[in-house]
């Protein structure tokens, strides 16, 4: 097993960006949480990029967003660039606006709190957030930066 699992992430074309979806394609599915941490992220993700890989549905951007939904649970998203059979399949359309922030996950409400002030700031509404976790623990720690985008929908 390689070393590395997680492209290095440019924060660049992330950060403070707003763009818009149409249908983009998505494998859905559900990590169980206790108060909103994540108990099995990295067999979710890794049962998923498993059926993805096989059906040669891989992007080269990696973006697999959380929508923290309950306490107990978060669906996730991971992009692909087809339907795969068997696979629950959701996507996902409107404008969006990113901002990128980097340290601990303790900085989570901190983040959030930003977040909705940085929308605000641009006289936009909220209607909700998705967290893009651009590298696991590990890739973050061999990388020395654990990045996370926070895009809100507007």
């Amino acid at each position: 097993m390689s070393d590395q699992c997680c492209q290095k992430f440019n924060p660049e074309p992330w950060d403070d960006k707003t763009f818009t979806w149409e249908n983009k394609l998505f494998v859905k599915d559900r990590v169980t949480s206790l108060l909103h941490i994540p108990l099995n992220f990295g067999a979710v993700m890794r049962r998923n990029m498993a059926v993805i890989e096989a059906a040669g549905a891989q992007t080269e951007k990696d973006v697999v967003l959380s929508d923290d939904n309950s306490l107990w649970g978060a669906d996730v998203y991971i992009e692909v660039t087809k339907e795969i059979p068997g696979a629950e399949m959701a996507t996902i359309s409107g404008t969006f606006i990113s901002k990128v922030f980097e340290g601990p996950y303790k900085n989570m409400r901190n983040w959030i709190e930003e977040m909705k002030s940085f929308v605000s700031e641009k006289d936009k509404t909220m209607e909700k957030m998705y967290f893009f976790y651009t590298t696991c623990p590990k890739c973050a720690r061999k990388y020395g930066k654990n990045y996370v985008v926070i895009l809100a929908k507007i």
